[in-house]
């Protein structure tokens, strides 16, 4: 059983986690659609930029995004001066991390969908006298929501592993920042922390092996779907 204070963090991981990914969405969308259909002179610099973090260690992109968010930095001096906001060790902060560091799983799942839809379709709508708008509302978007809908369940599940971006960027702070991934840590440094560090290792085991059997499912759907059309 967990404590009051467990399913605290459990419940600050989901709402982190849930939050990072309605941010990190249109983002996403955009880049995935741009480096899908886009021809433009830097698109490898962009698709390089984008995976980025990926392979960029955790630490460096939390220390970039406390760069950009601190008092005097260029995002957090505006948001500070003109709105009274900081996201230094507050939630807040943490999803914008996990944002950052899913954002490249959910490009690639959104770009490979929208890359899977037939262009002959579009083609044949606009022959019939759709607009573009009107193919995308109709066609592009519905074939390519199950892998938009893995995108996001495979960024949660980022999000919810998220680690050395997150404590470096706004800390770990009980009740603000502290996630499962930064809980276990510090239970780990507890001399008596072995029965809270299974028991929330457990919890995060669940979500992120459901997060990815989800993403498994609508990939494959998607898939059959594309097949079948």
């Amino acid at each position: 059983m967990l404590s009051a204070a467990e399913w605290a963090i459990v419940a600050l991981t989901l709402r982190v986690g849930s939050v990072a990914m309605l941010l990190t969405l249109p983002l996403a969308f955009a880049l995935a659609w741009l480096l899908a259909r886009g021809r433009f002179p830097g698109k490898t610099l962009v698709d390089a930029l984008v995976h980025l973090p990926l392979v960029l260690p955790p630490v460096v992109t939390g220390w970039l995004l406390l760069l950009l968010f601190a008092p005097n930095g260029p995002v957090g001096g505006p948001l500070s001066r003109w709105f009274g906001v900081t996201v230094l060790f507050q939630w807040t902060g943490a999803a914008i991390a996990s944002g950052v560091m899913a954002l490249p799983l959910m490009v690639r799942a959104m770009r490979l969908s929208i890359e899977a839809v037939d262009r002959r379709l579009e083609s044949a709508a606009r022959t019939l006298g759709a607009g573009r708008w009107r193919v995308f509302t109709t066609i592009t978007l519905p074939l390519s929501i199950p892998g938009i809908l893995a995108g996001l369940v495979l960024g949660f599940a980022r999000s919810v592993g998220e680690f050395g971006a997150t404590i470096t960027f706004v800390s770990n702070v009980p009740g603000q920042t502290q996630t499962l991934p930064l809980a276990i840590y510090s239970a780990l440094q507890l001399p008596d922390g072995d029965a809270a560090v299974l028991r929330l290792s457990i919890i995060a085991v669940i979500l992120s092996l459901a997060a990815l059997v989800t993403s498994e499912l609508l990939a494959r759907r998607s898939g059959r779907g594309l097949h079948v059309l």
